[in-house]
């Protein structure tokens, strides 16, 4: 018998609408998506600082930060991948649920495990951006050399080099940073967010 069995999803006094009101706002998932290097890193860290600047409760989950602690046991196999991705799309759920805005920066190369992070946080809550830096331009910048790297062969399963990337479908926001500042691409990403989604709810400072 599966240990599911033995378990009961338990429920609370405080419900997630109760919490938005206190905070002021309502809780979503920015979910970034792009090579690494595209600025994935770069922009969360600046809406993050733009969400609290504006009183918006939010908070960062990172791919190198989450793979250092909560998923070091994983690997970047296609399995490894696809686990990553589940937790951290349980992890954003769960934020949301507090009433948290929840800012997920990850690779999240594959089009299934964006579906299935989009479908465990929840449709209306969950708004896909896509940074499509080109691959050429990520591999220029390789602020981290993994690109150099991996191409040497001392690092395998890496997005662009030995494994794929598939552009998302659907995304609700692209930004390309080639030829784009910090500031004009974060203007893209919160022009979109108050009119979809922060408006009239939080009464926002200038």
């Amino acid at each position: 018998m599966s240990v599911t069995n033995y378990l009961f999803q338990q429920n609370y006094s405080v419900s997630r609408k109760d919490r938005e009101d206190l905070n002021g706002h309502i809780a979503f998932t920015v979910w970034f998506s792009g090579f690494s290097g595209s600025g994935k890193s770069t922009l969360a860290a600046a809406l993050d600082q733009w969400f609290f600047n504006r009183q918006i409760r939010s908070y960062i989950t990172d791919g190198d930060n989450t793979r250092m602690h909560l998923n070091r046991d994983l690997d970047f196999s296609r399995e490894g991948r696809k686990e990553n991705i589940r937790r951290v799309a349980e992890v954003a759920r769960l934020f949301n649920d507090a009433g948290v805005v929840v800012i997920s920066s990850f690779i999240s190369p594959f089009e299934e495990d964006r579906i299935s992070a989009k479908s465990i946080v929840g449709p209306e809550n969950y708004i896909e951006v896509y940074i499509a830096t080109p691959l050429e331009t990520c591999i220029q910048r390789d602020a981290k050399g993994l690109y150099a790297k991996a191409q040497k062969g001392e690092i395998s399963d890496f997005t662009g080099i030995n494994s794929p990337y598939e552009i998302p479908v659907n995304p609700d926001i692209i930004v390309d940073t080639t030829d784009r500042s910090i500031e004009t691409s974060l203007e893209i990403i919160t022009s979109w967010l108050l009119e979809n989604k922060l408006q009239p709810k939080v009464q926002l400072k200038p």
